[in-house]
């Protein structure tokens, strides 16, 4: 008796990573940070509102704690983007560039092992 209506609540077929420990700590320092900025700014409205004396101050921290959120939340997205640049980023096993990358650095290897060729020793006053 559904009636052809979706159901509400679907699961998620495939599972979403967490974060990196550094992304996650960054993002739940910067949605900290953002949160109370929005207090802040309400209370700065509200006082405004009523008169108070404290409006101004509250204002100036209001416009302070602004840009502290803002650098909080681009802190969040350069730590990510350091994070995937130093670990990388998932390949598949089968992978066509890794393999081609994995036979030139054995073949770096094998030159490297290679002894050197020895000069000719033939004595060139002679010749």
């Amino acid at each position: 008796m559904n009636g052809g209506r979706r159901p509400l609540w679907q699961e998620e077929t495939r599972v979403r990573r967490r974060m990196a420990e550094p992304v996650r700590t960054a993002a739940v320092r910067a949605v900290i940070i953002v949160a109370v900025t929005l207090i802040q700014a309400m209370v700065a409205f509200l006082c405004t509102l009523a008169g108070s004396w404290y409006a101004f101050p509250a204002v100036l921290c209001t416009v302070a704690s602004t840009v502290v959120a803002t650098w909080a939340v681009l802190d969040v997205w350069v730590t990510r983007q350091v994070w995937v640049q130093r670990h990388g980023v998932r390949s598949e096993p089968s992978s066509t560039a890794r393999e081609l990358r994995r036979e030139r650095r054995e073949a770096r290897r094998r030159e490297r092992r290679r002894p050197p060729e020895e000069p000719s020793r033939t004595d060139r006053a002679a010749a």
